[in-house]
């Protein structure tokens, strides 16, 4: 399985911006995909997850009601809607895509992910 992520860019505050995530590969075969960012000098955190097969989503409480996280199926594409951006959402977002036949962890971790894409930078100026 392979995860392209493409769409970040330099975005003023309170600006939009949307992510998306490409899957490929024969053997994908998701429960879940999820948005993570790492900030420089931070840990990779947990941003948003949708359940591929139902469209149940989980969001961060630092962007709830901001960002959206809605997938398309017929593409095994997985976008984030992110709105009203803040300078302190200024970060690289990483896609990771978990696995049916090995699920473990929660979806608000990143031990669940068994894929990832390669990271865009989305940076916010003040």
């Amino acid at each position: 399985v392979q995860l392209q992520a493409s769409g970040g860019g330099l975005v003023q505050a309170g600006g939009s911006l949307r992510l998306s995530c490409a899957a490929s590969g024969r053997s994908f075969n998701a429960y879940a995909m999820a948005w993570f960012r790492q900030a420089p000098g931070k840990e990779r955190e947990f941003v948003a997850v949708i359940t591929w097969s139902g469209g149940v989503d989980y969001y961060a409480e630092n962007v709830k009601g901001r960002f959206t996280i809605s997938r398309d199926k017929a593409k095994n594409t997985v976008y984030l809607q992110m709105n009203s951006l803040k300078p302190e959402d200024t970060a690289v977002y990483y896609c990771g895509s978990d696995a049916r036949d090995k699920l473990m962890g929660s979806l608000y971790s990143t031990e669940r992910y068994s894929y990832w894409g390669q990271g865009t930078l989305v940076t916010v100026s003040a």
